[in-house]
């Protein structure tokens, strides 16, 4: 019996060998040509981020993309059938269908849409929402047909929607946040607020500032996203310019939120903290800030309103969107900001979250004179971290 045993491990390892040679973690990485590079390149790259594999840096495909699209993030729906791509310039949204190859990418028609930035779905995964920064409102589809059934827009004094960036949904409380950026065009007229939506009907309820100082403070408040289970809801948000981390906490006795800052990147020497992320267990959470380049590990499993600073690890120059392995044993950073001096360094970062340093880095869009805009993980090794 032992001898039978053993034959049948022996076997079953000899089986496995071969796949565990080819481990790999595979992440589709949009990219664009890096200022004065000619001619100009826009693309969707699929590349191996695992360190151990024998493909790591590779690009194992390749997608073009108009050379106009400026393709800005990339968004799976719930069950991972579409990836929803963003843009800046020629056209907002694009859909590109995960269950068939090639992938290409399909135009889906939002004529009331200008600088398309965020999209989220809701948890029955019928409804998208993208904010429009360059149009000042958020447009709502149907997550099956990819029609524009809704335009939501509000310019009232204390409720109101302008350059909208940053979209978080919680539906629980049948709640939509959005932040209020910047004038994509220049980075100016900075907003310092975040506004709440109900979600079911489109009814924009209130805007809050999130500054201490005089407005206009230009705090630019960037990304909103709800920390998934809390009880009560929270989210976290981060004010781009400010350099702050706040909170908006729900009150369910005036049905709203309470905010409050809980950190303050500038007495770190960090600047322009971007997006949020969570861990499986939601004890940990991770941003980013480009100038100079860190990827943060915040404690938040003691009290979420007091995130406690682990490690802030350096990267590169414009640190940005992140994903975690799906045995949350590396994080991989996306360096490049928007072509933005100094924060568009180019590479991709790979950090192993035990020992909280970056262990490898990928270079392989930069060498090309690219930056890679934006990274998610190929559907089967992705799993949710709130953004």
């Amino acid at each position: 019996m032992l001898i039978k045993t053993a034959r049948s491990l022996f076997v079953c390892t000899a089986l496995l060998s071969p796949m565990l040679a080819q481990a790999q973690i595979l992440a589709m990485v949009n990219y664009e040509s890096k200022p004065g590079q000619t001619p100009r390149r826009e693309g969707i790259a699929i590349i191996d981020v695992d360190p151990t594999s024998k493909n790591f840096a590779k690009i194992l495909n390749d997608i073009p993309l108009p050379t106009d699209l400026v393709a800005h993030h990339i968004f799976y729906n719930k069950d991972l059938s579409k990836a929803y791509i963003t843009s800046l310039d020629n056209g907002a949204l694009h859909a590109m269908d995960m269950t068939r190859q090639p992938y290409r990418p399909k135009k889906i028609d939002v004529p009331d849409c200008k600088v398309g930035e965020d999209v989220v779905f809701s948890s029955d995964n019928k409804t998208w929402y993208l904010t429009c920064m360059g149009s000042s409102n958020v447009i709502v589809g149907d997550a099956q047909t990819d029609k524009q059934i809704k335009v939501i827009a509000a310019d009232a004094e204390n409720a109101f929607i302008r350059y909208p960036h940053g979209i978080s949904i919680n539906d629980d409380i049948d709640r939509i946040m959005v932040t209020s950026t910047v004038r994509p065009s220049d980075l100016g007229d900075a907003g310092e607020t975040v506004t709440v939506i109900e979600a079911s009907s489109g009814k924009v309820l209130s805007s809050h500032k999130l500054s201490d100082k005089p407005s206009p403070s230009g705090s630019a408040p960037v990304e909103a996203v709800f920390l998934p289970g809390s009880n009560p809801p929270l989210a976290y948000i981060n004010t781009m310019f400010g350099g702050g981390l706040w909170t908006g906490i729900w009150n369910a006795d005036n049905k709203n939120f309470d905010f409050e800052q809980v950190f303050d990147f500038n007495a770190v020497k960090q600047g322009v903290p971007l997006e949020i992320y969570f861990n499986d267990q939601h004890d940990r959470m991770y941003i980013t800030t480009a100038n100079p380049g860190y990827f943060n590990i915040f404690d938040i499993s003691e009290s979420v309103l007091k995130p406690k600073l682990i490690k802030a690890i350096p990267t590169a120059g414009g640190a940005h969107h992140v994903v975690l392995s799906p045995d949350e044993q590396y994080a991989i950073v996306q360096n490049s900001f928007i072509n933005l001096p100094d924060m568009s360094d180019g590479s991709i970062s790979v950090i192993d979250l035990n020992k909280q340093e970056v262990i490898a880095t990928i270079d392989t869009l930069k060498k090309q004179g690219l930056n890679p805009n934006s990274i998610i993980l190929m559907p089967r090794w992705h799993h949710d971290t709130a953004h």
